[in-house]
């Protein structure tokens, strides 16, 4: 699933591509992905899950999104959310292997092609399950291998104050997000400091790729209960979270499976990985082979020298 800096690199690149253009039509062949949060839209069957399979249900959401203007492209946690005109937004969460794309596509036998050869070629940028097209001619369609990603429109006031954005935690590189806050999040919590890392109520955005190679940073085992951390041990975490999120960013993420920016480019964070998904190989810090632990459901890459139980 792309993580923080997967989702600010799609945003940051969104930025300069589709700031104040308008939303002029909406495709899609998987209507469960589409989602109408408004509240006078109840009667139109809207659960959940979706629109049900309801083809009136897709058309009030194309109604309500067209003549829309991108005023604003932020990010909270792991979703996007574009401000719109008239108090509208839409936010998309990209979930496990969409991704967001900007260019022209035409559609060739029921199949979505690229108009412009290149990287959009890639079979992973061939997913197209949902295709905005914008004022300007140009379109931005998610690829979306797996169907998990959602998009929904909102009334924009509805969304700050809906339980999916205000139950987030902070967000782990925000100015206020001081080494004191982030030993205050975690003063209650008595989980192992992977997991505990993950949780998207605790600190936002961070999942199982930072979480592994943060605490590698930090030289911090995955296992390590909250409450046994020292002080010292807790600022080693604080000052690696930020320095490897921001590092993320700056190589535009982790291209490990799915995730491209919008152009369809690799992110470049994965070639200087050092444990996630790196089990039977050799650390880079001192050549202990690392291993890999399951740990609620989930995998977590150390190495077993550098960090101690």
């Amino acid at each position: 699933m792309p993580e923080l800096p997967e989702v600010e690199t799609t945003v940051r690149d969104l930025n300069k591509k589709v700031l104040s253009r308008t939303f002029i039509d909406v495709w899609t062949d998987f209507e469960k992905m589409l989602r109408l949060r408004l509240s006078f839209a109840k009667g139109y069957g809207r659960t959940q899950q979706g629109f049900g399979g309801q083809a009136k249900n897709f058309k009030k959401f194309k109604k309500e999104l067209r003549g829309k203007k991108i005023q604003k492209i932020w990010r909270r946690g792991k979703n996007i959310i574009f401000e719109l005109s008239q108090s509208y937004s839409l936010l998309i969460h990209q979930k496990l292997t969409g991704h967001l794309l900007y260019g022209t596509w035409k559609k060739e036998d029921g199949i979505w092609k690229s108009k412009t050869s290149g990287l959009l070629e890639e079979k992973v940028n061939t997913y197209i399950h949902l295709l905005f097209t914008l004022d300007n001619g140009q379109m931005l369609a998610l690829s979306d291998l797996r169907k998990f990603a959602k998009a929904e429109l909102w009334k924009t006031e509805e969304l700050k104050n809906s339980e999916e954005i205000k139950n987030l935690g902070p967000e782990p590189l925000s100015k206020d997000f001081t080494f004191e806050k982030f030993k205050e999040v975690l003063k209650k919590k008595k989980g192992k400091i992977k997991q505990i890392l993950m949780y998207q109520t605790v600190i936002a955005g961070i999942g199982n790729i930072y979480s592994d190679e943060i605490l590698f940073e930090a030289q911090i085992h995955p296992f390590r209960k909250i409450p046994k951390l020292s002080e010292t041990e807790l600022k080693k975490i604080y000052q690696a979270m930020r320095k490897i999120l921001k590092k993320a960013i700056e190589l535009k993420g982790s291209s490990i499976t799915d995730f491209r920016d919008i152009k369809g480019k690799r992110g470049s964070f994965d070639k200087i990985i050092k444990v996630y998904r790196k089990e039977g190989k050799k650390c880079s810090r001192c050549g202990t082979i690392i291993k890999r632990a399951k740990i609620g459901g989930r995998s977590a890459h150390f190495c077993p020298k550098c960090q101690i139980l």
